[in-house]
């Protein structure tokens, strides 16, 4: 691993590649019932147009919107702005998908938090189901699930305000039998409010979010003119996820690598010197 860190000290460039799962909620109000096999066809290309519309939203710089938060304190969209935020959207009645992909987003932003810092991003859960999904229930939701409000809030919005946002995001979704069909997504947004990576899957490996996140708090080319570009350059490419702990942190190798560099090179500049000195001491040697 201290390989790429050492490469990416040197030119500061170097490719990420990211874990990306796609998965198309058809989750309700109800258990969870799922489409007949006749639907199969239209199904196929509904999940289709969702994906397409969900990856031409990014780039696209949210609006402003106005919410209420989980304690019916108004809010506006442009309060989260200033860092990288991560945005998802839940209906509080799902009682399958929307609870498993909370519970996993819950344990995958405390990873972000160390590996980025606590307080570098911010985090809102939106409800669609605009009847169903008031400050209470968002609250209610959100406690069930084991959510630190600290930096994470639960919103509730009108009709135009979900309609706009869920446009403006590239998220899908549609009233059915069975409560809504909708796109599991989480949506990276950068300080300035612009969309910048869309993250699929009801669950997935905290690299799918840290690393775009990584990148934001990071920078993605820092300047090695900046003394502190310099080490958030360092950090971007140097704090790596281990998979058997499930967690990031700082490869150190780098530093060990660097100082047996020095080591070597200060033993060999001192025999060449101390040689030369004897030969200059001593020519007919």
């Amino acid at each position: 691993m201290y390989h790429r860190c050492v490469d990416t000290l040197k030119t500061f460039v170097v490719p990420l590649t990211f874990l990306v799962c796609l998965s198309f909620s058809l989750q309700g109000r109800g258990d969870g019932e799922t489409h007949p096999t006749g639907q199969s066809a239209d199904l196929t290309s509904q999940q289709s147009q969702a994906l397409e519309r969900s990856q031409e939203a990014i780039g696209n710089r949210a609006a402003e919107y106005e919410f209420l938060d989980q304690d019916r304190r108004p809010v506006h969209f442009s309060d989260y702005l200033g860092k990288p935020l991560l945005v998802n959207f839940i209906f509080t009645s799902c009682h399958h998908t929307c609870p498993m992909m909370t519970a996993n987003l819950v344990k995958v932003v405390d990873v972000a938090r160390d590996a980025v810092g606590r307080n570098a991003f911010s985090v809102v859960t939106v409800g669609f189901d605009v009847e169903v999904d008031t400050p209470e229930m968002m609250r209610f939701f959100a406690v069930e699930r084991g959510v630190d409000f600290d930096g994470w809030d639960f919103l509730s919005g009108d009709s135009e305000a979900i309609e706009r946002i869920t446009a403006d995001l590239g998220f899908y979704y549609t009233p059915s039998a069975s409560g809504f069909d909708h796109l599991a997504q989480s949506t990276v947004l950068d300080a300035e409010g612009k969309v910048y990576r869309q993250v699929y899957g009801q669950s997935f490996d905290p690299p799918a979010l840290v690393e775009p996140l990584k990148e934001l708090v990071f920078g993605e080319q820092p300047d090695a003119g900046k003394l502190s570009d310099w080490i958030n350059g360092i950090k971007l490419f140097c704090t790596v996820y281990d998979p058997s702990s499930g967690k990031y942190y700082f490869d150190y190798s780098l530093f060990v690598s660097i100082g047996v560099g020095l080591i070597c090179l200060f033993s060999i500049a001192f025999f060449v010197i101390k040689s030369w000195r004897e030969h200059e001491t001593n020519p007919s040697a």
